[in-house]
């Protein structure tokens, strides 16, 4: 998924698989951009944040080509830009912040929610590259804020390296991947004409952008719990936030996305 190929200065191409939907997964443009400005910056910094911007629908049939702004190197933090293109033109831009380690305190006030446990739950992907699990609706805590709450575990069942520079990043980039396969469907719930757009032929769902921030290292070939609500709906574009977390409750990462959602 995540093998770039390296096509002049800081240019990579990567492929993708064709999704059950018949285009390109916005996870996995999003996090081979990821992975393609990772390839520009020094070892001792890791990425801590990301923003992209879908622009067009990705073709399956062809290559991504994503381009490297190396904006800013600094001491302790360096920025990089990416554009994705096509034939068609850029299909995503993104922006990404690394950060040299630095001693901190740590505080993570956000819980992990009480709910059954991966083993208890019924297999339901869309992938071979990954498993998940939803957690049943009626199992499912009130969101603290917001509504639509959707939870699910889910892991990455791809062989991930362990012990090497490159493992991180490639975890990393998984999370970032994952995290974009709820967020629509949290929008969806919280819709008020629900019932009318789950399953219609008419729908129109799109991602329009995802942020993601790092609060501890990942190891996504474990199972890790995703649990998205929508803020907020208006103009047809909702807004979802969501928290990963590892199995023994660690607040991993936290991310959010607009998405648009079309009555039929």
């Amino acid at each position: 998924m995540f093998d770039l190929v390296l096509h002049g200065a800081d240019t990579y191409v990567g492929t993708g698989p064709r999704y059950p939907w018949g285009g390109l997964y916005g996870g996995q443009i999003v996090a081979q951009a990821l992975r393609a400005a990772s390839n520009t910056i020094d070892d001792d910094k890791t990425v801590h944040s990301l923003r992209a911007y879908f622009i067009r629908r990705g073709d399956a049939a062809e290559p991504v080509r994503y381009e490297v702004d190396r904006i800013r190197n600094g001491r302790s933090f360096s920025t990089r830009r990416v554009v994705a293109r096509q034939a068609i033109g850029a299909i995503l831009n993104l922006e990404a912040s690394y950060q040299r380690s630095e001693r901190s305190a740590l505080v993570q006030p956000v819980r992990m929610p009480d709910v059954p446990g991966a083993s208890d739950l019924e297999e339901s992907t869309w992938s071979a590259d990954f498993d998940r699990r939803f957690v049943a609706e009626g199992d499912t805590p009130p969101p603290a804020m917001g509504t639509g709450r959707m939870v699910a575990w889910m892991r990455v069942t791809a062989p991930l390296p362990d012990g090497t520079e490159d493992a991180d990043l490639l975890h990393r980039c998984w999370l970032a991947y994952l995290s974009d396969d709820l967020p629509c469907d949290s929008v969806v719930r919280a819709h008020p004409r629900r019932a009318t757009i789950e399953g219609a032929d008419g729908r129109f769902i799109a991602s329009l952008d995802h942020s993601v921030w790092f609060h501890a290292p990942p190891r996504v070939d474990a199972w890790h719990l995703y649990d998205v609500s929508c803020l907020a709906h208006a103009g047809g574009r909702g807004l979802a936030l969501g928290q990963a977390f590892s199995e023994d409750g660690t607040h991993v990462a936290t991310f959010a996305q607009e998405a648009l959602v079309r009555e039929p």
